[in-house]
């Protein structure tokens, strides 16, 4: 539990949430006000010289903003929105958040608390708000006085970085947020500790991994803190390692034993064991398919019900860090020094290379991308030909820099999640990928960039359709076409009518070009790179082979 000061202060409701947020480390909200919140944002005013508050000009731009701040960064993701249709506008964000396993908090209001559950149609009403923020949360609880407002945030804090993060909400009625009592402020909030690896499971573990000729690590987005335990293990090992989205960059692209999952998948036949880290194996599983006959896979999982999600022949419930340690521990005596694979896996990568070759234009303009970036650098992905590509073409060299949406897959996260991304960090390079269809999900947010001074560089890949309807429209269904093209505005007219700067490039050195300027502008950037509607390579045997 987080551990109460003896100290008390006469608070609202409101004041109590947001003291509660700045002694949690939140340093910046995103959200809209209305009048259900009046007294929230009175109380975000007050302490505006600690937390910073951006607004939105749409809820579901906030609830993303707070999912690109958390999920490139760690820490916590904070939105702010007003009941009813507000926090309906941000489910799609929050579904990401829990997909993503990403620090976000929701902070709403309620109608007054007397008409809760009465179906009187009060202004913002829903049948049961809080049961509908329960199904996509971890945690969700009401206020409902202001003694309990620090506890109540406290304990969804300490509730979303306890075990498997996830994200959490807090709902307090619109009445109860101006009304003042003493309260108790609450301490910072401390995670539940993990559990310890369990001898008996880490020694079984330790004996399979031992005897098995061909392992291969297996990384999601719970390995994230563990990138040099997991490298020292592979290298142990001589282990290939691999991740389909959140998992990339915990081991680097560019090390012997960091490969792109198209380039694991020629490894995968032989591989005899599978030592899945945080992760829940849908690489292997929904993409890959095929099981190597005779697999044996070994589970580091903070998460008990992943255990049972999926058949494992040993399952260590504890963090990716402290499982990985005692893994190495238990392994060091039983493996002898084997013989380095690094050329091998350099070849792998370098003929799964040679393969991807084709997905064009898409691998010229990541390319183009990549040689821009710095290594240090941030690449939103998007649901759209450039960023499906992206995920087994585009290297990654440290955890957090690919930000995607998880298993949501939810069209048009990423301008909106990227802007989140910049305002975590203003002083490092934000690249957002997106097609022209996902662009216009949340194209309004381009104000946001510019009245708050996120200068984010986004880039807008423009077929004129939505790519992948289109393909299979064409492939699936006799080119009986209908709801996949797209008539866009001019996207550098438009840039520029919001105040941003707008560019056109139409290769991928005119992109490598301009991109380069972009970032040396420091402002808010939207360049847009036209194409033909169909004229992308499928990257999709690649992602499904």
């Amino acid at each position: 539990m987080s551990q109460t000061q003896p100290q008390a202060k006469v608070m609202t409701a409101g004041q109590g949430i947001v003291d509660t947020l700045i002694g949690n480390g939140v340093d910046t909200v995103f959200g809209i006000p209305g009048a259900h919140t009046y007294k929230l944002f009175d109380a975000f005013y007050e302490r505006r010289d600690e937390i910073r508050v951006i607004g939105s000009r749409h809820e579901q731009g906030a609830a993303y903003m707070a999912y690109g701040y958390a999920k490139s960064s760690g820490r916590i993701g904070a939105y702010t929105c007003v009941p009813g249709p507000g926090v309906l506008n941000t489910a799609a964000a929050l579904s990401t958040g829990y997909s993503g396993n990403a620090p976000v908090i929701c902070v709403t209001s309620e109608i007054p608390s007397a008409e809760i559950g009465r179906g009187h149609g009060i202004l913002h009403e829903l049948p049961d708000q809080l049961a509908t923020l329960r199904t996509l949360t971890k945690f969700a609880g009401r206020i409902d006085h202001p003694t309990e407002a620090p506890r109540v945030v406290a304990e969804a804090i300490r509730q979303m970085i306890s075990g498997r993060t996830r994200p959490v909400a807090v709902e307090c009625p619109w009445d109860t947020l101006g009304i003042q009592a003493l309260a108790y402020r609450e301490a910072r909030s401390v995670a539940m500790p993990p559990p310890q690896p369990d001898p008996d499971a880490i020694d079984r573990a330790a004996r399979l991994i031992a005897s098995a000729a061909n392992p291969m690590i297996m990384l999601g987005s719970g390995a994230i803190e563990a990138g040099a335990e997991i490298e020292a293990l592979a290298r142990l090992l001589q282990a290939p390692v691999t991740s389909h989205r959140s998992g990339r960059g915990i081991v680097a692209d560019d090390t012997p034993y960091g490969l792109p999952f198209h380039a694991a998948y020629r490894l995968w036949p032989k591989t005899d064991l599978l030592i899945a880290i945080g992760t829940r194996m849908e690489l292997q599983y929904l993409r890959w398919r095929k099981l190597p006959d005779g697999l044996k896979i070994v589970r580091i999982d903070i998460d008990p019900a992943e255990m049972i999600r999926r058949p494992v022949d040993v399952g260590i419930v504890t963090d990716a860090k402290a499982g990985t340690n005692a893994l190495i521990d238990a392994l060091t005596p039983r493996v002898f020094k084997r013989a380095s694979r690094a050329a091998e896996f350099a070849e792998v990568k370098a003929a799964a290379r040679r393969e991807a070759e084709r997905v064009q234009p898409q691998l010229a303009y990541l390319d183009a991308i990549r040689d821009v970036l710095p290594r240090d650098g941030f690449l939103v992905e998007e649901i759209c030909q450039v960023g499906f590509t992206a995920r087994f073409a585009f290297p990654v060299y440290a955890p957090r820099l690919f930000v995607t949406c998880g298993y949501q897959d939810n069209l048009g996260f990423g301008f909106m999640s990227a802007l989140g991304v910049k305002v975590a960090h203003p002083d490092r390079a934000v690249v957002s990928i997106n097609g022209d269809g996902g662009l216009m999900f949340g194209i309004q947010e381009l104000a946001t960039a510019v009245q708050h001074g996120i200068n984010l560089v986004a880039i807008v890949f423009n077929n004129r359709s939505f790519g992948n309807v289109l393909r299979d429209q064409t492939n699936n269904f006799g080119g009986r076409f209908i709801g996949s093209s797209l008539v866009n505005p001019d996207f550098v007219k438009l840039a520029e009518s919001f105040g941003a700067i707008g560019y056109r490039a139409t290769t991928a050195a005119e992109l490598k070009t301009t991109l380069a300027r972009a970032l040396a502008d420091q402002a808010p950037v939207l360049i847009e790179v036209p194409g033909e509607p169909g004229a992308e390579v499928s990257p999709w045997p690649f992602i499904h082979p």
